[in-house]
């Protein structure tokens, strides 16, 4: 193996996992999932089938992705979050076709608690705050927080919210990097 699995972890055959990737106690990737390489599975995790994380994702511990969901390289998601995958689920009624699609962007990082309702993107970059319900797409670079999320703010790829000047310029204090807000989007331009 090319992949660390502790041994309460189960790993259902039929499943892709990168080189270098962690998965920690107690956690079940199921048939059809596919692990990108060095991502860092934390414990008492859910990856349901047809789930596709790209490379270095961190999943903290008691996350649940459903499938429908695929989250591109170097995403975080938080302690206890949580992803939907029908709109109106209901126990007598089986929905398996109509699953939802959620794409979670590069670099995203999702709170503790948080939960994505399906069908809603989440854009590269975009910071989702602890306990924050998102119900609408997301667009990137865009710090959203609450219950519905609503949007805050702006945040660089390291994490940091940008304040933009007259001219809806932005520097990130850690990386020096540029901003552009324009049109109410925002794109790095150094």
């Amino acid at each position: 193996m090319d992949y660390f699995a502790h041994p309460s972890a189960v790993i259902d055959e039929g499943c892709s996992i990168g080189v270098g990737t962690k998965i920690w106690h107690f956690s079940h990737i199921m048939i059809g999932a596919v692990l990108g390489e060095r991502c860092n599975i934390g414990q008492n995790v859910v990856i349901s089938p047809e789930v596709i994380l790209g490379r270095n994702v961190k999943v903290q511990n008691n996350v649940s992705i459903y499938t429908g969901v695929t989250c591109k390289d170097d995403v975080f998601l938080g302690p206890s979050c949580v992803f939907t995958n029908v709109i109106n689920p209901r126990s007598a009624v089986n929905r398996k076709d109509e699953y939802a699609k959620t794409i979670v962007g590069e670099g995203a990082s999702i709170g503790a608690n948080a939960t994505i309702v399906c069908g809603h993107n989440i854009g590269k970059y975009a910071f989702i705050g602890a306990g924050s319900v998102v119900t609408k797409t997301i667009p990137d670079y865009a710090l959203v927080v609450g219950n519905p999320a609503r949007q805050t703010g702006w945040m660089s790829e390291y994490g940091h919210k940008l304040k933009f000047n007259e001219e809806g310029i932005a520097i990130c204090p850690e990386s020096g990097q540029e901003y552009l807000l324009e049109n109410s989007k925002v794109t790095r331009i150094k």
